[in-house]
């Protein structure tokens, strides 16, 4: 009897343990929503209300928008400050761009020999703060050629992004 018991017992937590696993297709979707979002820099608050209370308000007629974009604006575009010092290199100047952050120093010389093989200017500067060290592709005087040095290195470094002093 205590054997059935047991038993019984057992099946019911091993029922109750696989029955609870969360769907993965549902976090799939949760993630891609959230990356379309990110991509399009779309953040809604949440759109569906719970209640019923809430009157239903019929849209209003506008017209569209138009987006004007010019080209050779580079005001909007986000740079970090950051307190560094250069170990490796020449110098910085004003707006830098960043291609790799290492916490291992010989990771950060590896990626610099690697840049200036091709070419580049590459140098290695160290963030304190953070214990950080930071590889620099190519530095600048104005925002302006160092987004548009950004922007060629991220086909290749996708992740590369604006510094500066």
């Amino acid at each position: 009897m205590k054997k059935m018991m047991i038993f019984g017992a057992a099946l019911c937590v091993a029922m109750a343990f696989t029955s609870c696993k969360s769907s993965e297709s549902a976090y799939k979707k949760a993630y891609e929503k959230a990356k379309a979002q990110e991509r399009t820099g779309y953040t809604a608050e949440k759109t569906t209300t719970e209640s019923s209370d809430v009157p239903v308000v019929a849209p209003v007629e506008t017209q569209p928008v138009i987006e004007t974009r010019v080209e050779d604006n580079y005001d909007n575009e986000v740079v970090r400050r950051e307190n560094v010092s250069v170990v490796a290199g020449t110098g910085l100047k004003t707006f830098s761009v960043v291609v790799g952050s290492f916490g291992v120093k010989a990771n950060a010389d590896g990626l610099q020999q690697r840049l200036k093989s091709a070419g580049l200017d590459a140098q290695v500067a160290y963030n304190a703060g953070n214990n950080m060290y930071r590889v620099v592709a190519s530095t600048f005087d104005n925002k302006a050629s160092a987004v548009q040095s950004r922007n060629q290195l991220r086909t290749q470094y996708p992740d590369a992004w604006l510094l500066s002093k």
